[in-house]
């Protein structure tokens, strides 16, 4: 876990940034692969990170993009579904973070409603209480199903699906197979070099979100954890901020920098600046207690 105790962060920007949330009438959640660093799930950052993660890769020199690519479920299905079923089984087993709940809170405090985009797959915003209806994965999740052809536009839950994988990170037992053709089954996430994602349903809930943002008043954009790798939630949150006067809040620890006055960047993980913010939006003196209990204000 983060010792949030060595983060240093300018009490004003947490002050404004309680504020700003308290002003809004509706949340928008962009979330990415940071905000799960808390929760103690890997953020793949750089190969070197990704190895770390998976030291079975690192002596065939497999790299992310390698593996979570729709080749590798004909190139070697059983360390494709090894790689998945090893993911699925942590995302199931590992419990979000205390952050997902604060967010949870603000998200219900909003008059006019609030949703969640998220590159992540994990299902954790489900997991700590989000209603789904409002949680849009922009990557998809991995615990749908989908067909590696695709056979048709369909996906259905990995629910029954209890992967036993061996040392070597390789798939152990009979492959998943498409409930339809019988042919190989993938987990619906969008990888790297993808035709064959099924992403209807992804699509779908964009279109929802897109026309609440038409119904509310004053946008607050809280945006944890999402990277330049993949700059997907930046660029839609950039989008916001100049064409929808939306206020945002950058939480990032080492891409924090903001470009715009719409905008405040803190440079800290996710647990410790949402839970500084909250503590600050509770009143002055829980305020200044922040600073002794999370970590020091500079």
């Amino acid at each position: 876990m983060t010792n949030h105790r060595e983060q240093s962060v300018d009490d004003s920007l947490l002050c404004r940034a309680a504020e700003c949330i308290a002003q809004g009438t509706g949340l928008l959640v962009l979330a990415g692969a940071g905000i799960g660093v808390d929760s103690g799930l890997p953020d793949f950052r750089g190969d070197e990170g990704f190895w770390r993660a998976y030291p079975a890769l690192r002596g065939s020199a497999i790299r992310l993009g390698d593996i979570a690519n729709p080749r590798s479920f004909v190139d070697d299905p059983a360390l494709a579904w090894g790689f998945y079923g090893h993911r699925l089984t942590m995302y199931r087993e590992t419990a979000p973070h205390a952050g997902f709940a604060i967010l949870n809170r603000w998200c219900e405090s909003m008059p006019d409603g609030w949703w969640v985009s998220t590159t992540n797959v994990d299902g954790h915003f489900q997991k700590a209480g989000f209603i789904a209806k409002y949680v849009h994965e922009c990557h998809g999740s991995i615990h749908d199903l989908q067909c590696t052809k695709p056979c048709d536009a369909g996906t259905w839950p990995a629910t029954k699906l209890q992967p036993v994988v061996d040392g070597k990170l390789r798939w152990v037992g009979n492959l998943p197979l498409c409930r339809r053709c019988s042919d190989m089954a993938r987990p619906n996430i969008l990888m790297f070099d993808d035709a064959q994602w099924v992403g209807d349903q992804s699509e779908a809930k964009y279109r929802e979100l897109v026309e609440w943002l038409d119904a509310v008043q004053r946008l607050v954009i809280v945006e944890v954890g999402a990277g330049t790798a993949i700059p997907t939630l930046r660029l839609f949150g950039d989008r916001l901020v100049r064409h929808r006067s939306a206020k945002r809040i950058r939480i990032n620890l080492r891409d924090s920098d903001v470009g715009d006055q719409g905008s405040i960047g803190i440079a800290a993980e996710a647990l410790g600046a949402l839970s500084a913010i909250e503590l600050r939006m509770q009143g002055p003196s829980r305020g200044a207690r922040a600073e002794a209990e999370r970590f020091p204000t500079r």
